[in-house]
């Protein structure tokens, strides 16, 4: 394939990702160097013109010093760290035995269950969120089965806590995990578990020297897979979370539609993104040395 050909496979990617990633990208640096104004749009220009034709600029990153000072932005940012990372950990939990029994189905169920991880993406994400309000609240089906069967005398708290809002998150985004573990577990040679089994390993030693380390690349791509987009999740803990639950999602949206404050707002969003995706890509960087060297 020449150089032509491979530049035509790649452009429409690259295209996509310079239109819906660095274009608004920019657009959020430039109103983050601004300043919040009653007007349309709501934040000042970064320069302008003085009647003898002199630019001026007046942009400046008075929005980056305040948020940098205001702890409200770094408790919802480490809040939402720790319900991101806690929900990827439970994902995980749940995630790897079943994608564990997908892969080691044999063709018919595996397609089958497939589909049933699937499934769900068929349907509205705002009314699965909302399906769990039915589920959760005092008088909810939890809350009746438990009573119903005398496990409890009165109903649970479960509504508007932290609690409701790890449930939302790893029900959400459960196949997230599920499905790179498969893909990467489905390409297991069984010829290394039986010669682990040959060798007198016990089936939890195996699994421990064998099947875990080789599905380290399916452990990390799912778990960046939940992790990112839980720390700017904003619907769940909006809907199944309360007042105090505090995460940058929801911090970014009073910014920009409560308070209107869109350079505050703008300047989260790019101190965000770095704090997120440069570690991440780190991440990955060191992973792929390593696979070179292994």
């Amino acid at each position: 394939m020449g150089w032509s050909d491979r530049w035509m496979v790649i452009a429409i990617p690259l295209l996509w990702f310079f239109v819906f990633f660095l274009v608004p990208f920019f657009v959020l640096g430039r109103i983050s160097l601004a300043e919040t104004m009653i007007a349309r749009p709501p934040y000042s220009p970064l320069w302008e013109t003085d009647r003898d034709g002199n630019l001026e600029i007046i942009a400046s990153l008075e929005n980056y010093r305040f948020i940098l000072g205001d702890a409200l932005y770094l408790n919802a940012y480490l809040s939402s760290i720790k319900v991101a990372f806690i929900s990827t950990i439970f994902a995980l939990l749940l995630g790897y035995p079943i994608a564990y029994y997908i892969a080691r189905s044999p063709e018919p169920r595996r397609s089958i269950l497939l589909l049933l991880v699937i499934l769900p993406f068929w349907t509205s994400f705002l009314l699965r969120v909302y399906a769990w309000i039915g589920f959760l609240r005092r008088e909810g089906v939890i809350n009746n089965v438990l009573m119903w069967l005398g496990v409890i005398d009165e109903p649970l708290v479960m509504m508007q806590t932290d609690f409701a809002v790890y449930i939302g998150i790893v029900y959400t985004y459960l196949p997230f995990m599920i499905l790179p573990l498969y893909a990467n577990l489905v390409k297991l040679d069984d010829a290394l578990l039986e010669a682990a089994s040959d060798l007198g390993a016990r089936p939890s030693v195996t699994f421990l020297t064998v099947t875990l380390p080789l599905s380290m690349p399916g452990i990390i791509a799912g778990s960046m897979l939940v992790f990112i987009p839980a720390i700017g999740e904003y619907v769940i803990p909006a809907l199944l979370g309360g007042p105090d639950t505090l995460m940058i999602g929801r911090t970014l949206w009073d910014e920009f539609f409560s308070a209107r404050d869109w350079p505050v707002a703008s300047a989260v969003a790019i101190v965000m993104l770095f704090l997120v995706v440069a570690p991440t890509m780190w991440l990955q960087s060191v992973q792929n040395r390593q696979e070179e060297r292994d």
